[in-house]
């Protein structure tokens, strides 16, 4: 999922994708995603976002698709708890911090509710909508009454404006590659990272989402569109629907 300071897709990387896949050095997990690579990045404002939005300084935190830990470790220095689930059990080796669950989020069925249900990643993007309502009512089954869910997307204006880019951060190399639109609201594109003589690669197709589907996509997972938390629309707060129907 790539800089999220450039809306990329992703944190310095491709979309977690079900079905995807990656190339380079060490375990590549199902979803394409690169361990090693993984491990080398620090949080950026993912933290400061959820604990912003979390409504409580020391909220329970369930986080979908944690990888190794790059923002689980940063929320539980502010003081939440935190259940990191991954389906890779090498991206769960480097999280210490917290309790860790390794399964698919789609299959996750805990008995625990939680204030706070995190979907990063833009995992919400996924093309298929069968795969997204999977990933979204599990977020609602998970979520407390009065808690929230904290999703990350592509900012719509992000698949029109999308283009080649090249970036360095703390010794890395992100490049965004291969850019098409093969169908309306859809774009492909591969991902690269480099660090020294180390090249990892990430193909990823993503959806846009109009203000109607997002908020339609939500609301058939049996959640509730509450508000953006960032002025690019790259992160929003749903709760869940019977709560606002209220």
């Amino acid at each position: 999922m790539s800089d999220e300071r450039q809306a990329g897709p992703g944190r310095h990387g491709a979309a977690r994708v079900p079905g995807s896949y990656g190339t380079g050095p060490g375990v590549i997990t199902p979803d394409g995603c690169a361990v090693d690579f993984y491990a080398m990045l620090s949080p950026d404002r993912e933290p400061e976002i959820v604990h912003a939005a979390a409504g409580h300084p020391a909220a329970s935190i369930l986080e979908l698709g944690s990888g190794t830990g790059r923002v689980t470790g940063a929320l539980t220095a502010l003081g939440h708890r935190v259940v990191a689930v991954d389906e890779s059990p090498e991206m769960l080796a480097h999280i210490t911090t917290a309790e860790t669950v390794c399964a698919r989020i789609e299959d996750l069925a805990l008995d625990e509710r939680f204030d706070v249900v995190l979907l990063a990643s833009h995992l919400i993007n996924v093309p298929a909508e069968r795969v997204r309502q999977e990933l979204l009512r599990a977020c609602a089954r998970h979520v407390s009454a009065a808690g929230c869910v904290i999703i990350e997307q592509h900012p719509p204006g992000w698949f029109a404006d999308a283009e080649d880019t090249e970036s360095e951060s703390d010794g890395i190399t992100f490049r965004l590659r291969r850019i098409s639109r093969p169908a309306p609201d859809l774009l492909s594109a591969t991902v690269e990272y480099q660090a020294g003589d180390r090249l990892w690669t990430q193909p990823f197709t993503a959806l846009r989402l109009s203000e109607d589907q997002l908020r339609q996509t939500l609301a058939d997972a049996g959640l509730a569109f509450d508000r953006y938390l960032t002025d690019d629309r790259s992160w929003l707060r749903a709760v869940p629907l019977e709560r606002r129907d209220r």
